[in-house]
């Protein structure tokens, strides 16, 4: 039976004032929640207005109770979903077995749109193409349940997994769809090299339940990684680790760049302000994720987490070598605020200025690089300067990447660096059908690897505004002068 406190959270319970005894609520407009005088009973009905006394829906009643409010309203009989081939007017609206589309959302109350002539809030937003809301007290996707998550689809899942299907489960993308009916879910899922063509090496990609000594799931039980190198940590298997800063692993081969990221950026791959372009046009190791995705019809934007590591880093800190990590965005949306024209959502924006991530985010303290040592960088082939964003090395520990560098820079020592956990959002259409492709590739050599950790992809009912921003595990960042050891403030 619905609750006063449920149809609260709907909206279809007004709080005014009382009528503090007897007396009747005719329908969900009228039926405040309190005051009262305990021991007052009166007439309820919490249904659409209109609906009360039309097929089998029925009023009730209440009383209020010792604490001064009305309690549930019970003995009422409310619109239900129409039952076609009952001969019940179910959804009490005058029709019996009608089956028709009002809200125009392309489900039929008798083809399981359970709000469509009844009340329930947004009926376009509510059918068997919705997403569940976690907490709006709806059910969004007409299963019978309010606010019950589709079930998490990660365990289980093959370390060396070949089913590219599996690698959408692994970031919790649990629901599939097919061209011919209309579901919300991944249609369809392919691992190509950067350009879209050609098969990626076996190593570049791996399923894990954990990353190293501290990384763990952001949701379910396990996450993907890709890498230019071995998607592996130290004491993993299939595929084995392999030390990103290995000069001689070399198994991912060459690709184009994706050619429509490219074309955007007018022929070039973007890159951090002030740090010099790559050398020559192919991607090395390159690997990529393509998912094809029915958007729900309530879905307006979506986050997805991952944390990039590089062995780039330090010594080659905004040089050419500035290896991509990019989720790019296929999608007809063109409302504000808009994607990215390049569809790049991996990308960070500080003082209108934008920065595509990579190792070179490190560089001019962009406050992206945060899983790391302050000190020099670019100490051997980059651009000189200090980082002073660096927090800890917790999720570089057992990884590799928290070896110590037999070149180094000063203090800053470590194999490699990451950015810790960061969250990627960008919009879509209710409805639609979206392609979403994560690739990793190394810039300019094959050499010092990097690795990109995904996972917790969630839908949002609001829109958002798209990019990439750290996430919010660790204190707010100090930033510490490695010269002086004095707090200085952040840009």
């Amino acid at each position: 039976m619905r609750t006063l406190s449920m149809l609260l959270v709907l909206g279809l319970v007004a709080c005014g004032p009382s009528s503090n005894g007897a007396g009747e609520c005719t329908d969900a407009q009228h039926c405040d929640m309190g005051p009262c005088s305990p021991g007052a009973s009166r007439s309820c009905y919490l249904g659409q207005m209109g609906t009360e006394g039309v097929g089998p829906c029925v009023g009730g009643s209440q009383m209020c109770l010792a604490s001064g409010t009305w309690s549930n309203c019970d003995g009422e009989v409310l619109p239900a979903p129409e039952s076609c081939g009952d001969h019940v007017d179910n959804n009490c609206n005058g029709m019996v077995d009608e089956d028709v589309d009002q809200d125009g959302d392309g489900f039929t109350t008798c083809g399981g749109d359970c709000c469509d002539s009844t009340e329930c809030g947004n009926p376009a937003e509510v059918n068997p193409n919705a997403f569940e809301v976690p907490g709006d007290g709806v059910d969004n996707d007409c299963d019978g349940m309010v606010d019950n998550a589709v079930p998490l689809c990660d365990t289980g899942l093959q370390s060396n997994s070949s089913a590219a299907m599996d690698y959408a489960k692994a970031i919790d993308l649990c629901q599939t769809a097919t061209m011919g009916d209309h579901k919300w879910g991944v249609i369809d899922a392919q691992f190509t090299k950067a350009d879209g063509t050609g098969t990626p090496a076996a190593e570049l990609r791996s399923i894990r339940t954990k990353f190293g000594t501290n990384v763990t799931p952001k949701l379910g039980a396990s996450l993907m990684v890709i890498s230019s190198g071995a998607a592996a940590a130290k004491g993993d298997t299939n595929p084995a680790f392999v030390a990103p800063e290995n000069p001689s692993f070399d198994g991912g081969g060459t690709s184009g760049f994706p050619a429509d990221f490219l074309a955007a950026n007018g022929g070039t791959l973007p890159n951090a302000p002030g740090c010099p372009g790559l050398n020559g046009n192919e991607a090395n190791d390159p690997i990529m994720l393509t998912l094809k995705v029915r958007v729900p019809s309530n879905a307006r934007s979506f986050t997805i987490k991952s944390n990039f590591y590089s062995s780039e880093f330090p010594e080659y800190t905004c040089s050419p070598f500035n290896d991509f990590f990019v989720i790019l965005l296929d999608s007809t949306f063109n409302g504000t605020p808009a994607n990215p024209t390049d569809k790049n959502l991996a990308f960070y924006s500080k003082n209108g200025t934008n920065y595509p991530v990579g190792v070179n985010l490190a560089y001019g303290n962009t406050g992206l690089f945060t899983e790391c040592k302050n000190g020099q960088t670019g100490c051997v082939g980059g651009t000189g300067g200090d980082i002073m964003t660096c927090m800890d090395t917790i999720d570089l520990a057992g990884t590799g990447f928290d070896d110590v560098s037999p070149e180094g820079c000063g203090t800053s020592n470590l194999i490699g660096g990451a950015t810790g956990w960061l969250t990627t959002t960008g919009n879509v259409v209710p409805g639609e059908i979206i392609t979403l492709r994560l690739a990793i590739w190394d810039t300019s050599d094959h050499v010092l690897d990097s690795t990109a950790l995904i996972d917790s992809f969630e839908w949002s009912a609001d829109g958002s505004d798209p990019g990439t921003v750290i996430g919010r595990e660790h204190p707010p960042i100090q930033l510490v002068s490695p010269t002086t050891g004095l707090a200085v403030p952040a840009e």
